[in-house]
């Protein structure tokens, strides 16, 4: 087991190249101990050069209610009317604090997440 820092992107394609020849080995085996080590290596270089950002409130919204099945429709008493459901949806209004504290509840949403700057149209 060779295993050295991830400093550059060479060294992440190394690294990816690697995993991906002993990403099925067994656990509690060398191989298998150097694809942990390996994959939390990789974790730590992606958060560090590919950080992925968290979604603006309205795509939040959006993929939870995905995650829950849910349609626009099943907004409607959470946010407002029909009407203002889709305004919201459709980034034509801001969220209020009353919806967010509703979308908090009934989606189980972080408020800070959805207290989060986003363009309107």
């Amino acid at each position: 087991m060779k295993i050295k820092p991830i400093k550059n992107e060479q060294d992440y394609q190394n690294a990816l190249t690697r995993l991906e020849k002993i990403f099925d080995t067994p656990i509690n085996t060398a191989q298998g101990d150097e694809a942990e080590i390996l994959s939390l290596l990789i974790e730590n270089y992606e958060n560090e050069f590919y950080p992925i950002d968290a979604p603006d409130p309205i795509e939040a919204i959006k993929i939870r209610m995905e995650e829950m099945g849910l349609k626009q429709k099943d907004l409607v008493g959470i946010i407002g009317g029909k009407s203002r459901v889709s305004e919201i949806l459709s980034r034509k209004k801001k969220l209020t604090v009353e919806m967010v504290r509703n979308l908090e509840a009934k989606l189980n949403l972080s408020a800070s997440l959805l207290v989060g700057n986003y363009k309107i149209s």
